[in-house]
């Protein structure tokens, strides 16, 4: 009995000999690197905290920072390039047809500022998550017709988190029920434009009309980060050794030299006025200058730029590895570059971007939007259908990405289709194509060629012959 106060004394007396933990664990947060103390609590937690900071500077780098703003538009081009088509998968040709021409119609004007179309808020979408960690839209209704507004991820109430009545509660700004289930957010009642908007009470907007894009780094987690936050410090030190780099250069390039009176004697010397004497001794091509006893001439060798430069290379290399994409596509250099090499850095990157496309754009954003839009249509009249659920299954097409050799490429599809080992829908669909429109559009050229008498179709088979 006498052994458990000793016990308890000594373990109290230990833990407060012990440093506070560490509870955030984002070097981009911090500004510095925990090193063996780091460590990592609920996904939820620790990105609630560190995400606003995180995205303030993730801004700030992309708006900054050529290598940074030329990786994440790579990303983006990628995810979305011309534009990701929809293709409805209706049963029914003819039903599928007239749903495929009513919602390019309403993607055409469904950008509520009117400045572009479905494509353009794709990869507004795709920067938003990359660089601010998600990206919110509203669904408005516009004269029975759905039209998308972007909002700036601060607009959804970071600093409201509370428990509800019957269970629910709000996490910074996104509400939930009972079950877990997002029933609404939590909107400030501000421009984007504003310079200074005032705290106003936020509005509650139902769940089915915001779009919420962002990808979890785990569970818990209900607001997005920015995905440059794993390279916003190297990023940060990488433009202080740019800047340490180029005063290196300049006075490298400033050939100097250094008068030195050996023998401390004082004086100019014999040949050398006073002017000479304080420092104006200048070169001069063809100069022949005789230099008195007790002068020596030492020149300035700044060697560091040379580990410099390929320091500032293996950064580099980090800061792509980070984003995700080849080094060449951040700093564009194609030294050394050939088919296999580049072909070998983009197949990770291609796979690495259809999986975001497919795993966060598509289900999040794309999906929601053309149910949206097919069932106003439906409601409105404007679009007749026997049954509205087969009407909102469709098919997404992302656009065929540029090839490094077309011709090795074509010539591989040719021969996946003469084995059998793929459909011609299939293929087609990887050009970012839809079949039937395609199978239409031949059609068309085959039947203008016979009115006018041409005949390339012969041709090219004669050639090829």
């Amino acid at each position: 009995m006498m052994r458990l106060p000793r016990l308890l004394s000594s373990w109290r007396g230990n833990r407060r000999a012990e440093p506070p933990a560490q509870t955030r664990s984002f070097d981009a947060q911090s500004g510095r690197r925990f090193g063996a103390r780091a460590n990592y609590a609920s996904h939820g937690p620790e990105t609630q905290a560190a995400g606003p900071t995180i995205r303030a500077r993730a801004r700030h780098a992309y708006a900054n920072n050529g290598y940074i703003r030329n990786g994440v538009n790579a990303i983006v081009a990628e995810a979305v390039g011309a534009g990701i088509e929809a293709t409805s998968a209706h049963p029914d040709l003819t039903i599928r047809a007239e749903i495929d021409s009513a919602f390019l119609d309403a993607a055409a004007r469904i950008d509520a500022e009117g400045r572009t179309d479905l494509r353009g808020l794709m990869s507004a979408a795709v920067q938003a998550e990359i660089v601010d960690g998600e990206a919110f839209f509203i669904l408005e209704d516009r004269g029975g017709r759905a039209v998308l507004r972007q909002l700036p991820a601060e607009f959804v109430d970071e600093s409201m988190t509370t428990e509800l009545s019957g269970g629910g509660y709000i996490v910074a700004g996104i509400e939930f029920s009972a079950l877990g289930e997002r029933v609404a957010f939590h909107i400030r009642p501000a421009r984007p434009t504003d310079l200074f908007p005032t705290a106003r009470e936020a509005i509650r907007v139902p769940a089915e009309d915001v779009l919420h894009i962002f990808r979890p780094l785990g569970p818990g987690q209900v607001r997005g980060v920015s995905q440059l936050a794993s390279i916003l410090l190297t990023v940060n030190e990488f433009d202080q050794l740019q800047d340490a780099l180029l005063v290196g250069a300049k006075v490298a390039a400033m050939h100097t030299g250094f008068v030195t009176d050996v023998n401390n004697l004082g004086g100019a010397g014999e040949g050398f006025s006073d002017a000479d004497a304080l420092g104006d001794i200048s070169l001069e091509p063809g100069t022949m200058r005789v230099l008195p006893g007790g002068l020596d001439v030492k020149f300035n060798t700044p060697e560091q730029a040379k580990d410099g430069i390929s320091f500032a290379k293996l950064t580099l290399g980090q800061i792509a590895a980070g984003l995700g994409v080849p080094q060449h596509l951040v700093d564009g250099d194609l030294t050394g570059a050939n088919y296999s090499s580049l072909r070998a850095g983009l197949l990770p990157f291609r796979a690495k971007v259809e999986q975001f496309v497919y795993h966060t754009l598509v289900p999040q954003f794309l999906d929601p939007v053309f149910r949206r839009v097919i069932t106003d249509e439906y409601l409105a009249g404007r679009l007749e259908l026997p049954d509205l659920t087969p009407a909102l299954r469709v098919e997404w097409l992302a656009p065929r990405p540029m090839q490094v050799d077309p011709a090795k490429d074509a010539q591989a599809v040719r021969e996946l289709l003469s084995m059998g080992l793929t459909s011609r829908r299939q293929a087609v669909a990887s050009l970012g194509w839809n079949v039937d429109r395609l199978d239409a559009e031949i059609a068309a050229d085959r039947e203008r060629e016979r009115a006018l008498g041409l005949n390339f179709t012969d041709k090219e088979s004669s050639d090829d012959e």
